[in-house]
C-alpha cells in the first residue's frame, strides 16, 4: 500500500511540473495570437482518458503518465501534416509569427521550470529556515581535510573570518567560496582560545577546484566518537562490538573523534586486525 501511495504521490508530483510546464508555452502562444490545437497531460497514442475541445483548443488527459505536450499550429515537428507546409503560412500558425515571438513560446516552459524552482527553494527556506551550526557553537572546532592543511589549518581551529569577511556559519563552502572567488589572501582562526593568522597560498584556489581533488574539502566539523548503533551483518558486529561500548583506541592509536576512528580504520577496510 506504501509503494502505491509513494507511486500515486510522485505521478501528481509531475503532473503538476508538467501542466505548469506546458502552460509556459500555451500561455505566451495565445498572446501572440498563435493557435494551440492541443494541450494534454499525458500521452495519448490511440486514445484518451479524456478530452473536451473549448474554442480552438482539445484540452485532454492521455493515458501514459510519462509527460504531457501542446501542438501548436504551424509548429513544424514530427506531427505536422507535411501539406500543410506547402501552403502559406497563415496568421494563427507559429511559423508566421516574428523570431522573438518564436522564442518567448518556445523557452516559455524552461522558464517556467526555472521559476518554479526559484518559488520551491524560497517556501522550503521560508517555512523551515536555513539549517546550518554557528562557528560560535562548534564546541570542537574543525577536521581538517587534505586541502586545509595546505593552507596551515589544525584539527579544532574554528575559522573566524576569510578575507574581510567574518565566518559566523560554520561552512568550508562558504571559506572556499571567499577563496575562490572573492581571492581572500588571509583567514583568521581561533586556535587554543588565541585569534592567528594564516596566509592563503597563491595556488590553492586552484587546487580546490582541481578535478582531481572533486570531494575533498578544506575541513569538516569535529565530532566525538561513539557507537549508537551496530549492523549485525558488519565486521564491528563480528568483533563483538556493541553499543554500550567506547573504543578508545585502534592499534595503539588513540580515538577521540570520527574523522580520527575512520582514518585510523582506512587500512583494515577487511576487518580490523
Amino acid at each position: 500500500m506504501d509503494k502505491i501511495s509513494l507511486a500515486l504521490q510522485l505521478i501528481l508530483s509531475l503532473s503538476i511540473l508538467v501542466v505548469l510546464h506546458e502552460l509556459g508555452h500555451y500561455i505566451p502562444a495565445k498572446l501572440f495570437k498563435t493557435r494551440v490545437e492541443k494541450f494534454y497531460l499525458f500521452f495519448d497514442p490511440y486514445f484518451s482518458l479524456f478530452k473536451k475541445k473549448i474554442g480552438d483548443t482539445e484540452w485532454g488527459i492521455g493515458w501514459i503518465p510519462f509527460g504531457g505536450y501542446v501542438k501548436i499550429s504551424g509548429m513544424i515537428d514530427e506531427s505536422m501534416d507535411k501539406e500543410q507546409m506547402k501552403q502559406p503560412a497563415q496568421p494563427w500558425e507559429f511559423r508566421s509569427k516574428k523570431a522573438w515571438q518564436r522564442l518567448i513560446i518556445m523557452v516559455g516552459g524552461v522558464t517556467v521550470n526555472f521559476l518554479l524552482g526559484i518559488v520551491i527553494f524560497a517556501g522550503v527556506i521560508f517555512y523551515w529556515g536555513e539549517s546550518y551550526i554557528k562557528t560560535a557553537d562548534a564546541k570542537y572546532g574543525l577536521a581538517v581535510d587534505s586541502l586545509g592543511m595546505q593552507l596551515g589549518l589544525k584539527d579544532g581551529d574554528r575559522v573566524l573570518s576569510a578575507g574581510t569577511v567574518a565566518m559566523d556559519k560554520f561552512s568550508a563552502g562558504l571559506v572556499a567560496k571567499e577563496i575562490i572567488i572573492n581571492e581572500a589572501t588571509e583567514l583568521v582562526v581561533e586556535r587554543d582560545g588565541k585569534e592567528t593568522k594564516l596566509t592563503v597560498p597563491h595556488d590553492l584556489a586552484e587546487k580546490i577546484t582541481k578535478y582531481d581533488n572533486k570531494g575533498k574539502q578544506l575541513f569538516h566539523i569535529r565530532v566525538p566518537f561513539g557507537i549508537a548503533d551496530v549492523d549485525s551483518t558488519g565486521s564491528a558486529w563480528k568483533a563483538h562490538i556493541t553499543p554500550d561500548m567506547k573504543i578508545i583506541g585502534v592499534n595503539g592509536q588513540p580515538i577521540a573523534y570520527q574523522h580520527e576512528f575512520k582514518k585510523a580504520i582506512q587500512p583494515y577496510r577487511n576487518g580490523i586486525a
